[in-house]
């Protein structure tokens, strides 16, 4: 009877497991198909510029090589290189061998005026008293005459001449160069020192005739310097190509660069091409297939396969000529099923900004746990061993 009642079990546990197929067969699971999720962003108004890397050398804003206005023997050296001088400071003494004889023909001349003021004088009374005739009182007048302008002549002269022994500063600044020494001779040729003015350094580069079209005087610059970075601006820029080089000669002035030293080079970036107020966007929204540029746009949930032609770019943004205009959508991000007609789901901008804060609440409030934890742990510690105590 037992048997039976297995037998019946079991054929009962049978039908339903058969009846279970039966049931999975007619309602097959139907599989979720998700829909992937984008960024988009409309083209932008903007500017592009790219730069180009060059090497500049270091000068001073103001510069004056001084070279002796007469020949001569070095009788006194007063400043070294490194020296900073004031305007009209000395800088050396040569003898020249003519300022004592400019100094005497000076005195000659001086003395034969005052003779022919003298003679003036008397002849100035003769001729009121009427004992002499107009002609020798004109006479004097031209002698006075004559011997004024023969001492100013000796006396400007022997101002040169002293000008000429006493080399000054004409500029106040740095003593860069200061090649001589007491006894040395020098002739007009000879550079006696170099020095540069106070304050701004100026940077001298060479540009090829396609970057010197894009640079324009106000232009700025960077100038790095051992690490360090400068900014500069453009404040010469030659027209007429240098016959040494084949390139335009570029200046560009360097405010705070003192620590620059003069004559050494340094790296510098200039600007070698630009589009201003044209249409951009993110440079990684723009694929390639067989050198033709495209994008994928968005337009009410569906893909679109949109050919563009792009201008410049950079490691941010590409001008776009042609393809799209301000009011598309273009999609930002990648998507193995980005394709022509594909369907697609735009990101929601607020949810994205709304799960980082939830984000960020979330690790204040993590925080906030661990900072209580360890709180009572030390509270615990702290019983613990005062009832030890």
């Amino acid at each position: 009877m037992k048997k039976k009642v297995v037998i019946a079990g079991v054929v009962v546990a049978a039908i339903a497991v058969v009846a279970g197929i039966s049931a999975m067969r007619k309602k097959p699971v139907e599989e979720e198909t998700l829909i992937p999720v984008v960024n988009v962003e409309n083209p932008q108004m903007g500017s592009i510029e790219l730069y180009r890397s060059l090497v500049g050398k270091v000068e001073p804003s103001d510069v004056v090589y001084i070279y002796p206005k007469a020949a001569g023997e070095i009788t006194d050296v007063f400043v070294k290189a490194g020296d900073m001088v004031q305007e009209g400071q000395p800088i050396c003494k040569i003898d020249t061998k003519q300022v004592e004889a400019a100094r005497l023909q000076m005195e000659s001349a001086q003395q034969a005026m005052n003779d022919a003021n003298t003679n003036l004088g008397r002849q100035q009374a003769l001729f009121a008293a009427g004992d002499i005739a107009s002609v020798a009182f004109e006479q004097a007048q031209t002698q006075a005459k004559n011997a004024q302008i023969a001492y100013d002549s000796a006396k400007l002269n022997y101002d040169y001449q002293v000008e000429f022994a006493n080399v000054t500063a004409p500029i106040s600044g740095k003593v860069e160069t200061c090649n001589v020494e007491v006894h040395d001779n020098v002739a007009s040729q000879v550079l006696l020192a170099v020095i540069s003015g106070e304050g701004s350094k100026s940077i001298t580069f060479s540009v090829p005739e396609k970057v010197v079209a894009e640079l324009h005087v106000g232009d700025p610059i960077s100038v790095d310097k051992n690490g360090t970075d400068y900014q500069g601006t453009i404040n010469e820029v030659s027209s007429m190509i240098d016959d040494s080089t084949g390139l335009f000669k570029v200046k560009a002035s360097v405010e705070n660069g003192d620590a620059l030293p003069t004559g050494s080079t340094t790296k510098l970036s200039v600007i070698s091409d630009r589009a201003d107020n044209v249409l951009t966007i993110p440079v990684d929204a723009v694929y390639y297939s067989g050198g033709d540029a495209y994008v994928y746009t968005y337009d009410n949930g569906t893909v679109h396969y949109v050919p563009v032609e792009v201008g410049l770019y950079d490691s941010q943004k590409a001008q776009i000529l042609s393809g799209i205009n301000a009011s598309d959508e273009v999609i930002t991000t990648w998507s193995s099923e980005l394709y022509e007609g594909s369907q697609v789901q735009k990101a929601d901008p607020n949810a994205a900004a709304d799960t980082q804060a939830a984000g960020e609440n979330a690790a204040e409030t993590s925080a906030d746990a661990q900072g209580a934890d360890q709180a009572e742990g030390t509270e615990a510690a702290e019983t613990s061993a005062a009832s030890g105590n």
